[in-house]
């Protein structure tokens, strides 16, 4: 079953300022490890400008950010192949580990079930 998680974007990541080195290393080596196991197939941080297109009552608005509401922006995403929620739950929780190691006290993520052949009969 393949999980999507959502990194959600704090203030020093409105603001443009990029993780610290050290952030980065704690997070290369479990992208390293859960690639070894076959358990991440993609991840990526996003840059934090963005457009929204909303359609409400069949007209359009395309809005640039920045955005006020932080929590809303996505800061990065990844795609795991995992046996249960439970197992991406544990990927998960040691995702956040390494963010309080780094001493980054706010923090959320999301994460979401995809959809696959087997939802629609296939």
């Amino acid at each position: 079953m393949k999980f999507m998680m959502f990194v959600m974007g704090n203030d020093d990541y409105q603001a443009g300022k990029p993780p610290s080195p050290q952030l980065m290393t704690e997070i290369g080596k479990l992208a390293e490890e859960a690639t070894r196991a076959g358990k991440l197939l993609s991840s990526e941080g996003l840059k934090p400008r963005a457009t929204r297109i909303r359609m409400a009552k069949g007209k359009r608005r395309v809005t640039d950010g920045p955005f006020t509401e932080t929590k809303e922006l996505i800061g990065g995403y990844a795609i795991f192949e995992l046996a249960s929620h439970e197992e991406a739950l544990q990927y998960a929780q040691r995702f956040v580990d390494a963010h309080e190691r780094c001493g980054i006290e706010d923090f959320e993520m999301e994460i979401r079930p995809m959809y696959g052949p087997e939802d629609f009969g296939g």
